[in-house]
């Protein structure tokens, strides 16, 4: 099995004018002044372990005291707008317990880890360079997927919400084999429809760390999500493989459970399930997902070998004219969500 990867560093793309608009309207834009720029002022540092003392790459950042303060009080008023629609009253209560920051991937993220100090719970949310491609991974997920997601953009940096759940890679390497014969073959059908997602909704680079398992509890069961963690790479690829988890070698022992634990039957089935559902979603998402299709089809965010690369494996892959007239990554998209459309309209998804 080949892996796809990246050449060369992803670019980072502004945001323009319409989408800043089209964020204003579905309340996307911070009141809150926090600048990722000003979190890079930090005086020192230490590498983070975690309990097996193995270095996770993150790094906890500290800050001069008089600027602690300032940076603590924005950061406890952009918790407020994503979790309590920018209620201040719930300031006096919490505490910023962390800062830290990371410098393995594109986004270099600092994650925020704040806690209530009344009951001791806490939560993280991560700030990011904007960049317009995630914007757009980010907000076809909270549009497309069962699970919505909160996020704010203020200028040009990014307020994330963080995604619970196993990392994939961890999951993989410890939690696997552990589990019963029926919850793996529940896992390898979960798997078998975020790699379609993925596909369909053109989101590359899902490595396993770039994703979460989610077990839920159900009666006397546990069932299984898989999210994605990382919008890095909505649109940005011109290998389709690369919008393809099976095909990196990380996810390998995912490939192999479904080998294992599926008939080609069942794998096409739920292929199909996937495709009707995302397909029903696109329709029922009416002018917002049109909207920013739109926006989108006016932007920039891949270089033009990567589309012209992209919208003729597409069109090899389905001889769908509509992938190989189009002139830009929203308009590639566009052209896969009117296939997957088309395709499942003789279901009666619609009615």
């Amino acid at each position: 099995m080949s892996e796809s990867s990246v050449q060369l560093k992803k670019i980072t793309y502004p945001i323009n004018q319409s989408l800043f608009e089209y964020l204003e309207r579905y309340d996307r834009i911070s009141k809150v002044s926090v600048c990722y720029d000003d979190l890079l002022r930090f005086s020192g540092s230490i590498n983070v372990y975690d309990k097996n003392e193995k270095d996770t790459l993150w790094a906890r950042v500290f800050y001069n005291e008089h600027e602690r303060s300032e940076i603590d009080l924005n950061l406890k008023k952009v918790y407020s707008l994503l979790h309590s629609d920018g209620n201040l009253e719930i300031i006096k209560y919490l505490n910023i317990d962390a800062i830290d920051y990371c410098t393995f991937g594109n986004s270099k993220p600092f994650r925020i880890k704040v806690r209530n100090i009344l009951n001791d719970n806490y939560v993280h949310f991560y700030i990011k360079k904007a960049d317009a491609s995630r914007i757009y991974g980010l907000e076809l997920e909270h549009i497309l997927s069962p699970d919505k997601i909160n996020f704010l953009v203020h200028d040009d940096t990014l307020i994330e919400e963080h995604i619970i759940g196993i990392p994939g890679d961890v999951f993989m390497e410890t939690l696997l084999e552990k589990c019963a014969e029926t919850e793996k073959s529940q896992i390898a059908k979960e798997f078998v429809k975020f790699n379609e997602r993925c596909m369909i909704r053109l989101l590359g680079d899902m490595r396993a760390y770039n994703y979460v398992v989610l077990p839920i509890h159900d009666f006397d069961q546990v069932v299984f999500r898989i999210r994605p963690i990382d919008f890095d790479q909505q649109c940005y690829e011109g290998k389709f493989k690369f919008y393809r988890p099976q095909f990196f070698k990380e996810n390998f022992p995912m490939v192999q459970l479904v080998k294992k634990k599926l008939q080609a039957t069942s794998i096409e089935q739920y292929k199909n399930e996937e495709r009707a559902a995302l397909a029903k979603r696109v329709h029922s998402a009416g002018n917002r997902i049109q909207k920013l299709l739109k926006i989108m089809s006016n932007d920039t965010i891949a270089p033009e070998l990567h589309i012209e690369k992209l919208k003729l494996e597409l069109f090899d892959y389905t001889n769908d004219v509509s992938f190989k007239t189009a002139k830009t990554m929203g308009e590639v998209l566009n052209a896969a969500f009117e296939y997957i459309i088309l395709n499942f309209k003789n279901i009666n998804i619609f009615k």
